[in-house]
Order: C-alpha cells, then sequence, then structure tokens
C-alpha cells in the first residue's frame, strides 16, 4: 500500500542554525534549549500534545455551552470598565446572532484591534451567560485571511517562548530535517506511512481526522512513530550490550566440586538456613558470568524477604575465592548498615583465617576510622567493602576489584554507577550485580533493561508468614493504638512511619516527632516508643536501631528511612500514616519490614479522606492494589499503570532515554516487532542501525553503555 500522502505544512521560514551552548544566544533559543530542541530534527520529533482547529468558521446561532468555536462578525460594542474589576469587554455579530468577548488582561493594541466597526474573526470557548453568549479571552485575528487546510499545532512550552513562535520555529526544523529512512525497505513494516508523511500530517492533521485516534495515538501516523522510537530504544540496547560483549573482566573461575576450604563452602556451610531452589538456580546464573572474560551485567531482582543479600554474598566469596576484591554499594546508610551486619557475622570469622576483612566505609565516618578503612582496600586486606556513595570516592583506591554489587540500584544515577565501575584496576572491567527489591514488569525488562541480564528470585525462604493489610480512615487512629498495646502486651514490636520530619504550611501532616509523644502518651511508660529519622546523627540511628533490634524499644516512629534494609523477626505490625501519600512501590517495600519472623503480622494503611470525603483517583488505586496482593510482581505491574514508566524507574532515568511516544502497556506489539528487529539490523545494516539510534537518541544512546 503506498505510503498515505500528509498535506504539505506552511511554508518554512529561514532560521538561523543551532548555536552551540555559551553565550550569544537569544532568549528564544534559550527556551528551545530547555525544551531540547537543538537539532533539526529535533523540532521535527517535537509533537503537539493537542491541535485547535481553526479550518472552518461556524454561525453563533450553531454553538452549544461549552463549543470550542471559532466565529466571524462585525464589533458592535467594545469599551473598558473598571467594575467589578478591570476589563475589556467587546460584542460581535454574524448575523445569525451575538458573542459578548472577555479580556481581564489585556493590551492596547487588543482594544484597537476590537474596534466598532472591524471585522474580525475569533476562536475559544462558547459560554452561556446573563447577558447571552460569551467568549473568555478568545483569540482575536482579522478576518478575511484564508483558512488553513490542516488543524493547528499546540505544543508544551516554557515561559517566554509564545505558540505563533514555537509553531514556527517547528515548522522551520521539520521543513530541514533530513528524514529519510533508516529501516530497510525489506524488513521493515509493510503497508505503513512513512516517516516523513507520519511526522508532517501529525504536525498539521486534515480536519477529516477522527481526534480520538491522535488523542490515544491509535491513527497509523502514530503507530509509525512509535515503532521508530521502540526500534531506536531497543537498537540502543542490543548494542551497548554487545559493546560490553567486547570488554574483558576477571575470570572467577568454580570448581566443578567445591572443595571444603573454599570460602564460598564454608558460607555455605555456616549460613543457619537452607537456599531456597530459586537462589540455588540464580546462583548458578552468576556462576557462569562470572567464569568467563566478559563482563558480568546481571540485574537481581526479587520481592521483599526474597534473599538477594544471601545471593550477593555467595558471589563476594566466588570473587574472593579466585583472589580479588568485592564491592557492595547501598544508597542508605541504613540499608548499608544492615548489609555490613549480616555480612560481617557470617564472613569475617571465615575471612580472618585468611587474613582478610570486611571493611566499611560512609561518608559520616571519623577521618581516622576512613583512612584506615581505604589503606586496607588499597592494600588488598579488605576483600569486600560494603558502604554508601564514599565507597565510589576518589580517595578510595582498590587493589584488584572484580565484583561490584549494587543494591536497590534505581536509587543510583548513571555516573555513579560508572563511578564504581571504574575502580577497577588495568584494562579489567569489574562484573555487576545489580540487585532490585522492586520486581520489574515484563515490558519493562524488555525494554529499558533490554541490555541487562535478569535474574529473578521468585520464591520466598519457609516460614515468612503472609501479611493481612487493611485499609483504616483516619478517624479510626483510636482503634489503630489499641491494636499497638494489645501487640506490645504479646511481646511483639511495632513500625508506625510518617512521611514528614516537620509541619510544612503546604500539607496537613502529623510529623514523626509529634507522633512519637502521642503514641507515647497513649500507651503509658511501660512501653518505649523510639524516633527515627534521616535528620539524626548517624551513630543515634544506629543506637535507636540497635535498641529497636534488641527489643529495647518497642515501638519505633520513623519516617522512610526504614523502607529497605531493616530487618527485625520480632516486629509484626506495621502502620503508614498518610498511606495515600506514598507510593506503590515504596508501600510495599515498608508493608515488607513485617512478616519476617513466626507471628501473624499485619500492615494498616492508615489514610485521610479529602474535603470531599474521598481520597485521589491514583492514591485509591495505590491502596486498593495494596489490599488486594501481596504479590510484588503484581505491585510492580499496576505501578507502572498507575505512573507510567517515568516514575516507576527512578534514578534510572538519569540519562537514560525513556519512551516519550510509547505506550509499554498497550504497545506489546510494536515492542515485540523492534526486539524481532533490532538484532537483524544491527547484524546485516549496522550504518542505517546508527543512524536510526543518532535521529532518534542522539548522545542520550551513550548513557546506556551504563
Amino acid at each position: 500500500m503506498p505510503a498515505k500522502k500528509a498535506p504539505s505544512p506552511p511554508a518554512a521560514t529561514a532560521a538561523a542554525p543551532a548555536q552551540p551552548p555559551g553565550a550569544g544566544l537569544s532568549l528564544v533559543q534559550r527556551a528551545l534549549r530547555k525544551l531540547g530542541l537543538v537539532r533539526d530534527i529535533d523540532f521535527a520529533l517535537y509533537l503537539p500534545m493537542r491541535y485547535e482547529d481553526e479550518t472552518r468558521i461556524v454561525k453563533l446561532a450553531d454553538t452549544r455551552d461549552g463549543d470550542m468555536a471559532q466565529v466571524e462578525g462585525v464589533v458592535t460594542e467594545c469599551e473598558v470598565v473598571f467594575r467589578p474589576r478591570r476589563q475589556l469587554i467587546a460584542t460581535i455579530d454574524d448575523g445569525s446572532d451575538t458573542c459578548q468577548l472577555r479580556f481581564f488582561n489585556f493590551y492596547p493594541s487588543q482594544q484597537k484591534q476590537l474596534a466598532v466597526g472591524a471585522r474580525v474573526r475569533v476562536r475559544g470557548e462558547v459560554r452561556g451567560g446573563f447577558v447571552g453568549r460569551q467568549i473568555m479571552h478568545p483569540t482575536v485575528k482579522a478576518a478575511g485571511t484564508a483558512l488553513p487546510e490542516a488543524l493547528t499545532p499546540v505544543y508544551s512550552t516554557v515561559a517566554g517562548l509564545a505558540q505563533p513562535v514555537l509553531r514556527r520555529e517547528v515548522r522551520s526544523g521539520l521543513a530541514r530535517a533530513v528524514l529519510d529512512e533508516t529501516i530497510p525497505v525489506q524488513i521493515g513494516p509493510r503497508g505503513a506511512w512513512d516517516l516523513r508523511s507520519s511526522l508532517t500530517f501529525l504536525h498539521y492533521p486534515t480536519p477529516d481526522v477522527a481526534m480520538a485516534t491522535l488523542e490515544d495515538h491509535s491513527h497509523p501516523a502514530w503507530q509509525r512513530i512509535k515503532a521508530e522510537e521502540l526500534l531506536a530504544q531497543q537498537l540502543s540496547q542490543l548494542q551497548a550490550r554487545l559493546e560490553r560483549a567486547a570488554q574483558r573482566a576477571p575470570m572467577l573461575p568454580s570448581s566443578p566440586e567445591l572443595v571444603a576450604s573454599s570460602l564460598h563452602a564454608q558460607l555455605l556451610a555456616v549460613l543457619p538456613f537452607g537456599l531456597t531452589g530459586a537462589q540455588q538456580r540464580v546462583g548458578e546464573e552468576i556462576t557462569r558470568d562470572l567464569g568467563r572474560e566478559i563482563p558480568m551485567h546481571r540485574l537481581l531482582q526479587g520481592d521483599v524477604g526474597s534473599g538477594k543479600t544471601v545471593v550477593a554474598a555467595l558471589a563476594a566469596a566466588r570473587a574472593i575465592d579466585a583472589g580479588f576484591q568485592c564491592a557492595l554499594m547501598a544508597p542508605t546508610e541504613i540499608l548499608a548498615a544492615q548489609h555490613f551486619g549480616k555480612l560481617v557475622g557470617w564472613l569475617d570469622p571465615l575471612l580472618a583465617e585468611r587474613g582478610l576483612r570486611v571493611a566499611w566505609l560512609t561518608g559520616s565516618q571519623k577521618k581516622k576510622e576512613r583512612d584506615a578503612m581505604s589503606a586496607a582496600v588499597e592494600s588488598g586486606e579488605a576483600a569486600l567493602v560494603i558502604g554508601t556513595h564514599a565507597v565510589i570516592s576518589e580517595k578510595v583506591r582498590f587493589k584488584n576489584l572484580a565484583l561490584a554489587i549494587i543494591d536497590e540500584q534505581h536509587r543510583f544515577g548513571v555516573a555513579q554507577r560508572l563511578a564504581l565501575r571504574g575502580k577497577a584496576v588495568g584494562h579489567l572491567e569489574p562484573h555487576l550485580l545489580m540487585m532490585s527489591a522492586t520486581p520489574i514488569p515484563r515490558t519493562l525488562a524488555m525494554s529499558y533493561y533490554a541490555d541487562l541480564d535478569v535474574s529473578t528470585l521468585d520464591e520466598l525462604p519457609p516460614g515468612r508468614t503472609p501479611i493481612v493489610t487493611k485499609l483504616v480512615a483516619d478517624h479510626r487512629r483510636d482503634e489503630v493504638i489499641a491494636r499497638i498495646q494489645a501487640q506490645v502486651e504479646q511481646g511483639r514490636q511495632v513500625y508506625w512511619v510518617c512521611p514528614l520530619i516537620e509541619e510544612s504550611e503546604a500539607v496537613d501532616l502529623r510529623n514523626a516527632t509529634e507522633m512519637r509523644d502521642e503514641l507515647a502518651d497513649s500507651l503509658g511508660p511501660s512501653v518505649n516508643v523510639g524516633l527515627l529519622h534521616s535528620r539524626m546523627p548517624t551513630a543515634e540511628k544506629q543506637a535507636v536501631m540497635a535498641a529497636f533490634t534488641a527489643n529495647e524499644v518497642q515501638v519505633l516512629v520513623s519516617t522512610t528511612v526504614i523502607e529497605v534494609g531493616v530487618d527485625v523477626p520480632n516486629a509484626s505490625l506495621m502502620v503508614i500514616e498518610h498511606a495515600e501519600r506514598f507510593g506503590l512501590s515504596q508501600l510495599h517495600q515498608l508493608r515488607g519490614r513485617v512478616g519476617r519472623g513466626a507471628a501473624a503480622s499485619a500492615c494498616v494503611l492508615l489514610y485521610a479522606p479529602g474535603d470531599s470525603g474521598r481520597v485521589g483517583e491514583a492514591a485509591r488505586a495505590r491502596l486498593k492494589a495494596m489490599a488486594e496482593t501481596g504479590d510484588g510482581f503484581e505491585i510492580a505491574r499496576r505501578d507502572l499503570e498507575i505512573r507510567g514508566p517515568g516514575e516507576f524507574l527512578g534514578a534510572r532515568q538519569s540519562g537514560a532515554p525513556l519512551l516519550r511516544f510509547a505506550d509499554l502497556t498497550t504497545d506489546t506489539l510494536l515492542l515485540d516487532w523492534a526486539r524481532e528487529l533490532a538484532p537483524v539490523m544491527l547484524k546485516k545494516h549496522a550504518e542505517l542501525a546508527q543512524r536510526h539510534i543518532d535521529r532518534w537518541l542522539g548522545t542520550k544512546a551513550e548513557y546506556l553503555k551504563a
């Protein structure tokens, strides 16, 4: 089928080529750069967010209340009035009826344009009123000019960049852009619109188009654009994977039979539990990776409590057995400290026999301690280094780093992951294991994580108790406190999570300090209520957590610093205040802090209805999902539907090219097509593949190599 011929865009005006960053840029150029509009192709791909229909004129008598209409008539009245406020009021008559035009913000030129007797063309939303039809702040043009043949695009813009100026710049960029086909005819989509026709149509649709197909991106022109975008993403991910395959990493071979003297075998022997089938399977996948010269680039995902830390410890043991070092980096000091506490208990006695140790690095350490730890890392005495961002400090030098483990990897930016990889010595790349307690939905794994090998822990260790989740309105707070009292009397412990540390004028939220005091008063002097938040000094936070772990503190009021990594099996109740203000993934992570022991556990989502007596639609969807399922993968799927990939991916969007047009929840067929086509293009049409990547992603594709 021949490509559909789109209407020709209005004639382009000449425009100066884009200037490099720096002085000399005009205000318009600066505004365009804020929108990411630099190259001609950037303008061509900057598609409208909506359209206005200026292709026809209707009679006032034919309009209904709420219609967006364009009418043409003669100005019969025009004056500036000052009551109840200063405004310009004009009346036009088109022969079928009259309409009043109102402007609260206006310029003298507008008053002149609406002089009595002038024939004008106005467009806006027609509303009924006390004086008849009205249009508030309509667009006004002189009558008699030719009507456009296409719908008028409306683009997302920034302050200082008016729509007419932006339309002119986009029109010019579209006319100059090189839009030749980069998808070979023999393997490309058949019967589809070509790229230029698709883009031209989407900037300037014909008025007979079904608007719904533009709004829901189902029009064939939209399908072509989304397919090209998904292909560019798949090509860049696959290219990054192939480039990494050409690099070299230390080989960390394992003996077919684990000898009793290996650290790996000794660690397995001292663990107080057996591995689940999922942990054994994932361990074998990692072992195969570590035994190759190609750098491992693996994402280890698993629901809360699935045992990712054990798998990471066994991988670290493999590296140490081969005579190398391993680094484990976590986003928060509390999480890093939890890892340190577990791994020191398991590994330190075994490492001491070898003259090695586990090192701890964090920004809050005193200089003397940090210098001593850094020296142990540089000498190789520290076989395993655990810490926060301090691990990637320029002052920290490894002797022979072979394995880097990043926990909660979505909280780290591209530059931070690159810095840790750059700690390797010589020409060898370290193997990289990234862990996430937020399961990745299949479509995200196929797109944004296509450059990774993904291992999944889909089995919980025995002994984990199901968590009952209850939605409780804020006015039933007394019932929740009574339940806390009952749990404490049974020897159990409780978390109470607040979203803020101190009150904000913008939102009426209870802060953690006040909540601690309120609970202490309600529960009485026999119950020790502790407080934990991110602004506390490190030593004080550690002391509070140690007291809670030892059951010296029965109720812990905290902010979200306990979201991940905190493991207190005796805690059986989690109360989340203002749960409607938390993200779905965050709620699931917090809920996972309980249910770690044998006692029945519960999570109470305490929510505050708004003025209407209800919570917002998105918040209601989150709370409903939490109440209906405890499956982290189902939670992740619903979270993706509610938030979209941009928010779901968190820090990974720091540089990674997010999709602008395709929707992973509805465009799975296009994604499958792109995944099948990408390897064929890279193998047989490498030059076209590179041009396709450059067109759609530009320099953003470089970030995928991290």
